[in-house]
């Protein structure tokens, strides 16, 4: 081999330069994003005098199910603007101006006007970023590229990256550094800072895409859906291919609940780590919001390690589990970890008057479990996906698959504004055997979905 053609083919197994402008794009919209999420909650249920809106935990609960829902439905409306109209690129920058607006009403407008108002901003503008900056990403590498697998990878650590610092900064500023206190307690927060936090993010995410896109994404095409003739393919699906679509339905609707369980960590456990958790530590009151840090921490240091597991596994003799079965276990898991939310109410003894707050540790090791489960369940679900569904309904699928999330999420808010009604503990059981018993059910019949999805 020629020296040049090594000079070539080591250049190819570099990613592009255009993956880390994304990459730091992504990290400060999810910045945004969860800063302001870690924060909802608590500013909808914090009375009006302390600079909350007084809702009802119950209320208050709904509008955060469907705030966190309907930013999983409009990707669906922003992709097909986006492939008809605007572009991927253009697009991004829409979405990104939307949703910096969108933080600055929340900042500047008090009440529920500038809430609700704040809010449909957000999922607009949110469904116009989200799916076109990862369809960028692919469009960075040719077909069949070997690296994308570990863009998508590096590209998955912004977001993760983005949710970590943002309820550590939004949480200081909300309840430390702007809350008003007397004697200890929190007299007023400063929610709105904490808000005005996310805007910035969001600003400075989309200063860099603008600034650098030309440089670095200049070569990729703003692609819009051409007004040409196009063949339609008319043949039905195979029978293997029906098979496969309805695999893809029956994992969709065991996964609602799974999210719905996850997706707590923003209502029911923020609520239980506000009013029934010792956030003393070493004469520090921890925020509320730096224990969402959690999941993106457990995040990063246990991507690595299953990623290792699966390998090995995918290279036994035996084979890799199946899908299913690693779906159950994220389940499982899940389960297992509101499991240990049940005996963290135990120990609190009444929540109406708790005898004594509990332990941080429950929440850590709650947190660690729901990864755990995450990590079986999430990024084996959407590889699965894009391995098996039907070409032509390939994109229909995807979205469908991303939509259960967000029915998951307004089902979840819905369990949370139970929260009054049943108590912690009940809620917290409820969503452990519902989740360890479909987990099972499952794992019964693993068997029969994967030879449907074969």
């Amino acid at each position: 081999m020629e020296k040049t053609d090594v000079i070539r083919n080591n250049t190819k197994m570099k990613h592009p330069p255009g993956l880390y402008l994304l990459f730091f794009t992504e990290m400060w919209e999810r910045f945004s994003y969860y800063g302001m999420r870690s924060l909802l909650i608590l500013y909808l249920t914090t009375s009006f005098v302390q600079g909350g809106l007084g809702f009802s935990v119950s209320t208050g609960a709904m509008i955060y199910g469907l705030y966190t829902g309907f930013t999983y439905f409009t990707p669906i409306i922003g992709g097909f603007l986006a492939d008809r109209f605007l572009g991927q690129k253009l697009a991004i920058v829409v979405g990104g101006a939307i949703m910096v607006v969108g933080n600055l009403v929340l900042f500047g407008i008090p009440g529920h006007i500038g809430l609700f108002l704040g809010l449909a901003l957000l999922i607009i503008g949110n469904g116009f970023f989200k799916p076109n900056i990862s369809t960028v990403v692919g469009q960075l590498y040719p077909e069949g590229d070997k690296r994308k697998d570990s863009a998508f990878t590096i590209f998955y650590m912004g977001i993760n990256v983005g949710s970590l610092i943002a309820p550590i900064i939004c949480g200081l500023l909300a309840e430390n550094i702007f809350a008003e206190k007397v004697n200890g307690a929190i007299v007023q927060y400063g929610f709105k800072y904490g808000f005005l936090a996310a805007a910035i993010g969001m600003i400075l995410g989309q200063i860099i895409f603008v600034i650098f896109s030309p440089k670095y994404l200049g070569h990729i095409e703003n692609k819009k859906v051409e007004k040409k003739e196009k063949v339609v393919e008319k043949k039905p699906l195979t029978k293997q291919e029906k098979r496969r679509t309805i695999s893809i339905f029956i994992l969709a609707a065991f996964v609602i609940f799974f999210w719905a369980g996850f997706e707590q960590a923003g209502s029911s456990l923020t609520m239980f780590a506000e009013k029934l958790t010792n956030r003393n530590v070493l004469g520090m009151t921890i925020p509320v919001s730096w224990l969402q840090s959690l999941n993106p921490v457990f995040v990063l240091i246990l991507s690595p390690i299953f990623a290792k597991i699966w390998f090995k596994l995918a290279n036994r003799e035996k084979g890799d589990l199946k899908v299913p079965v690693k779906m159950a276990i994220g389940m499982i898991v899940l389960g297992i970890g509101f499991l240990v939310m049940v005996f963290a109410t135990i120990s609190v003894g009444n929540t109406e008057n708790p005898v004594a707050k509990a332990s941080m540790w429950w929440l850590v090791i709650t947190y660690f479990f729901n990864t755990t489960g995450e990590l079986c369940l999430s990024p084996i679900g959407l590889s699965m996906v894009t391995k098996i569904a039907p070409a032509k309904l390939a994109s229909l699928l995807m979205g469908i698959w991303l939509a259960s999330t967000g029915v998951a999420n307004i089902l979840g808010g819905f369990i949370a504004s139970n929260l009054e009604s049943f108590g912690a503990k009940d809620i917290f059981l409820m969503i452990s055997i519902v989740c360890i018993v479909l987990g099972g059910v499952l794992l019964l019949l693993s068997n029969k979905i994967s030879k449907m999805m074969e």
